[in-house]
């Protein structure tokens, strides 16, 4: 490990007399150098950034005045140069470093600013593997991770912000402060291992490792929130540089700012919604604590969300209202008669945004379409001392899919409803029960030790509201491991059972199951969730 050399202190004021600008997304930069020029400032650049500053009319060196060497090799080495690096590393008051600095003619780059080869919308849009290798960025990330590293004397930019942050104290105290520059050096550094998770997250995809040696996550700060899941705890809401269609992508119309657990709650009842093909159905889920409490389809937006809502009105109070089309005055106005956090749909009419505005605390989002219930991505949750992963879970079966394995088999509609309740198993917590019928769950039984536990639940929960479970489908996420969690579903009214199967116990689950005239079926898909 390198011994920390003895350098002086670093100045807390800093001026800055030369900037070196190469950057790709132009945004504002004709009006930053503009800024700079003003102040005195040399103007040091390459390429297409050059010619832009240049077109400008201000006066701006070629970095290859600098180093005595052309651009080459189609653009890739231009910076990689010790006259560059020594100019960005150079400790300015370490008498070694100023000897060799004069001795080799090394001036000082006192600010960079530098945004990188837009390598994460390359991949994004699909671009083919040499156009993604060429997107990667060899000479920015050296000459960010240079400056922050001598942030004593060097203010990085990596953004158009940053450069505004700096522009600002520059005026106002004609240099840079330390503490603009360590906090520049940190987004920096966070900027290139962002940047570096998205090539080696690429990489890993290219070459079909599930389980590469390394794994990197990056996102950039969407939010920062009063509090996390509890009012003692901290929380901040980060996005993807290719963000799913969801709550991240969101916008929101009108209401609060919303909560960790908003987010939390919001992005599962919007997975659960994209299950729902809108070109067949509308489709509504009301979530609450991450648990669905009610989903139906309709032949109308309203007529779904009235169907939805009957299943457990109680727990809807304060809940989420996920909905898979376009949302509609009417059904905004029945949605507004209770207490609601929030709504999310793909688009709103004007005439149900506007009923919205009438009640300014009620969070309504839309995001311009649905997530792809079928696409390929990961999921991760932490554990002391690392993280899990896991590709998402885009099990989605068919009548192909199912096996009958008791005497009676399914009539077509019991085979429609036991689809739809497993559909909505896939999204309850473990242990989980859903009886439903004609595309309205009836009772949902959630997050209990024992699947007897959960099925008794749900069947409670129907009776309370008045829902007949005769003639249901019951859904259970996993196996039954004994009888008594089916026998249970059988007494409540229930006559198909779909389940995974493959306990040790199957025999004398499908013994009841005949005894009891159940149609039962496995899928020999397990759809866990903790």
């Amino acid at each position: 490990m390198p011994a920390a050399p003895d350098f002086p202190a670093a100045p807390d004021r800093a001026a800055v007399r030369r900037a070196l600008i190469s950057v790709s997304d132009k945004t504002g930069l004709v009006e930053a150098a503009k800024a700079l020029a003003a102040m005195g400032v040399e103007l040091v650049s390459t390429g297409g950034t050059r010619k832009a500053i240049a077109d400008a009319g201000l006066v701006v060196k070629d970095i290859s005045e600098l180093t005595g060497f052309p651009e080459m090799m189609d653009g890739r080495v231009k910076t990689l140069h010790p006259v560059v690096h020594g100019g960005l590393l150079g400790v300015r008051d370490a008498p070694e470093h100023k000897r060799a600095m004069e001795e080799h003619g090394i001036g000082g780059i006192d600010l960079v600013y530098v945004n990188l080869y837009p390598f994460e919308s390359t991949i994004a849009g699909g671009a083919d593997y040499a156009t993604a290798i060429e997107n990667i960025d060899i000479g920015g990330p050296a000459m960010i991770r240079s400056a922050a590293k001598n942030h004593g004397y060097v203010a990085v930019c990596t953004e158009i912000a940053d450069v505004e942050e700096v522009l600002a104290e520059l005026k106002a105290e004609g240099a840079t402060s330390l503490s603009l520059r360590k906090r520049l050096a940190a987004r920096a550094y966070a900027r290139t291992a962002a940047y570096d998770a998205a090539i080696s997250g690429w990489f890993a995809g290219q070459l079909g490792e599930e389980a590469p040696r390394r794994r990197a996550f990056a996102g950039e700060l969407a939010q920062t929130m009063r509090y996390g899941e509890n009012p003692h705890q901290n929380a901040a809401f980060y996005r993807f540089a290719n963000p799913r269609v969801g709550v991240a992508t969101a916008r929101q119309l009108q209401g609060k700012e919303l909560s960790y657990n908003n987010i939390n709650d919001t992005d599962a009842a919007y997975e659960l919604i994209a299950e729902f093909d809108p070109g067949k159905f509308p489709a509504c889920a009301i979530i609450k604590h991450a648990n669905p409490c009610g989903v139906a389809t309709g032949g109308s937006l309203l007529e779904a969300y009235e169907r939805a809502l009957a299943c457990d009105p109680t727990s809807a109070f304060g809940g989420i209202v996920a909905l898979n089309t376009r949302l509609d005055a009417a059904t905004a106005a029945k949605v507004l008669e209770i207490f609601t956090e929030v709504v999310i749909a793909p688009d709103a009419d004007e005439d149900a945004v506007a009923l919205f505005r009438k009640k300014k605390n009620v969070r309504l989002l839309t995001t311009g379409g649905l997530p792809d219930p079928n696409a390929p991505g990961d999921t991760f949750r932490s554990v002391s001392g690392g993280f899990l992963v896991q590709s998402r879970d885009t099990a989605r079966l068919t009548p192909a899919d199912l096996k009958v394995v008791t005497k009676r088999a399914p009539t077509d509609e019991e085979v429609r409803d036991m689809l739809f309740a497993f559909t909505i198993a896939k999204h309850v917590k473990s242990n989980a029960i859903v009886y439903a019928r004609a595309g309205q769950t009836l009772g949902i039984g959630a997050g209990q030790m024992n699947r007897k536990d959960s099925a008794r639940i749900a069947a409670l929960r129907a009776a309370d509201f008045g829902l007949e479970l005769k003639g249901s489908a019951c859904a259970s996420e996993a196996f039954f491991p004994f009888p008594d969690g089916l026998i249970q579903a059988a007494d409540a009214g229930c006559t198909a059972v779909i389940q995974p199967g493959g306990s040790i116990g199957d025999d004398k689950v499908i013994e009841a199951a005949d005894e009891r005239g159940l149609a039962m079926v496995f899928t020999g898909v397990r759809v866990f969730r903790h």
